[in-house]
């Protein structure tokens, strides 16, 4: 019994070793296939190790670093040198605070300046003395635009002045007058004006207060300028208070070609005309029966002497000049839209020329009165212009829609006649299509053919323009405004006048636009 006790206590021993072991090895297994999860999700989760880098190259990439650092900063300086050198090098050359310009003075006699046809408008003399003078020869007549030397240098005396003072001669006679202590010459200004044009411009105006600039569209090169009332620089010291006194209001020493704002009058028909044909693909089918006047948003608009010019399309209501159906017209536009459109034509905003000039403005927004429209398209109202900026636009139609940067320098050349520097025309920027300045010019050929400036049609050349009355005071004579150019088919030739306080376009700037152009195709 003892054995048999003891033999079934051996088997269950053996038994319970045998579950021990089993739970062992399930144990065991569990806590490997836990280990084994553990391990994959710590690959998967956790970003892999990094090595380490080392102290060599952990130096290495912070001189890189810094080498980029360096290299980045010398390229920025480097582009400001160049920029400067470009665009305003010139600027702070002629400035005249730049104590530069008078040691050139000391050692060059300043150059002449000349017409593109060969005329000398500003030549200096020397007396037996060394004592030097500024002379003009055409005295009163290229005042404004070729400038003063004395009391303040203006016009190209003062934009061209450090080139007037270099001197470009050959280094071996520059050395040979310096060993006998006499001044090298200074180069000459070649301009892109002609004495011709300047000449028909300066007698057509007359006596009569304004501005007359003329241009080829298709360069934008300047080729008269004259503003009046003016005076001799040849006399600049001797006349110099009475002009700043300016007792008579004449404002003599103000280029209002650049400086003198004013209603455009009926010349700002072309915009809103533009606009209008931008706004209405079947702008041929517009019509209007003008009675000689209209309420449009409770302001009254006026024809000319209340004249009613019938029915009429909008060729006709341009051509005509009709101030009632332009005011209807503005009634229809979106005011927001042709706010863009005039400021992409530069106003409010810098016009591209380095010269000295006022800025035009309009005023006219969607917050605007409604009462500020009729006014405001028919070119009265609070926009205001310089005739160098209407000239723009003209010329901008008759290029096709193209505006190009006005420039009064043709080149630079040394004292023997050598080319230093040539200047080429440049564009500014394409701002309407062909189709839209040709749509333009048709209708400024029908304001010469059966309009406002029918004065101008002949059968030698054709012309296109736009005549204006800019009413600017109570009981006082309109401004008399022509813009145009010519030949329409083919520009040449685009001017920009304005005749203050004498009535209206047509009876006072249409002759003046017409003594210019008989010249320019006379003289071809």
């Amino acid at each position: 019994m003892i054995k048999l006790k003891k033999g079934k206590e051996r088997t269950k021993k053996k038994l319970n070793k045998g579950k021990t072991d089993l739970k062992s090895e399930q144990i065991n297994r569990l806590n490997q296939a836990i280990y084994d999860e553990s391990d994959n999700d710590s690959d998967s989760n956790q970003p892999e190790q990094k090595p380490r880098i080392s102290k060599k190259e952990q130096t290495n990439r912070e001189i890189i670093l810094v080498t980029y650092i360096f290299v980045g900063l010398f390229v920025l300086v480097l582009g400001y040198i160049t920029n400067f050198m470009f665009s305003q090098s010139s600027e702070v050359i002629n400035n005249a605070y730049n104590q530069r310009q008078d040691l050139l003075s000391e050692q060059i006699v300043r150059g002449d300046i000349i017409s593109a046809d060969g005329k000398t408008l500003a030549h200096t003399d020397t007396d037996k003395n060394g004592t030097e003078k500024r002379v003009y020869p055409y005295e009163n007549m290229f005042a404004h635009v070729v400038g003063r030397f004395s009391k303040g240098k203006t016009g190209l005396e003062a934009s061209e002045n450090f080139h007037l003072l270099t001197s470009n001669n050959n280094m071996f006679s520059k050395i040979l007058r310096e060993l006998s202590g006499e001044k090298n010459i200074g180069d000459n200004i070649v301009t892109t004006l002609d004495s011709r044009l300047q000449k028909a411009a300066y007698d057509a105006l007359g006596n009569r207060k304004g501005a007359v600039v003329v241009t080829d569209p298709s360069s934008g090169k300047i080729l008269a300028m004259v503003s009046k009332p003016d005076y001799d620089p040849n006399k600049i010291d001797v006349l110099w208070e009475e002009l700043v006194e300016d007792s008579n209001n004449n404002s003599a020493l103000i280029n209002r070609v650049t400086q003198g704002l004013y209603p455009p009058g009926s010349t700002f028909k072309i915009l809103t005309a533009l606009e209008y044909v931008k706004e209405n693909p079947d702008y041929e089918d517009y019509t209007y029966d003008c009675e000689g006047k209209g309420k449009f948003y409770d302001v009254t608009i006026n024809c000319y002497n209340n004249r009613a010019h019938g029915k009429e399309g909008l060729m006709e209501s341009f051509a005509k000049s009709c101030n009632s159906s332009f005011a209807n017209i503005g009634t229809t536009l979106n005011i927001t839209s042709f706010r863009k459109l005039c400021e992409s034509f530069l106003f409010n905003s810098v016009l591209p020329t380095n010269l000295t000039y006022n800025r035009s403005s309009f005023v006219l927004t969607a917050k605007s009165s409604e009462k500020d429209i009729p006014q405001t398209v028919i070119g009265q109202g609070k926009t205001q212009i310089t005739p160098l900026h209407n000239a723009l636009i003209v010329s901008t139609i008759a290029n096709g829609g193209v505006m190009m940067k006005p420039y009064l320098v043709d080149h630079i050349e040394n004292q023997n006649g050598n080319v230093i520097k040539k200047y080429m025309p440049e564009m500014y920027k394409t701002l309407i299509s062909t189709d839209e300045a040709q749509i333009l010019t048709s209708f400024m050929t029908e304001v010469v053919k059966n309009g406002t400036a029918t004065a101008l049609n002949n059968k030698k050349y054709t012309v296109a323009g736009k005549t204006g009355s800019a009413e600017y005071e109570t009981n006082k004579p309109a401004h008399a405004w022509f813009v145009g150019f010519a030949p329409a088919e083919k520009p040449e030739i685009a001017v920009s006048i304005i005749v203050e306080s004498v009535g209206t376009g047509s009876e006072y700037a249409v002759p003046v636009a017409s003594k210019i152009f008989e010249t320019y195709f006379n003289s071809k």
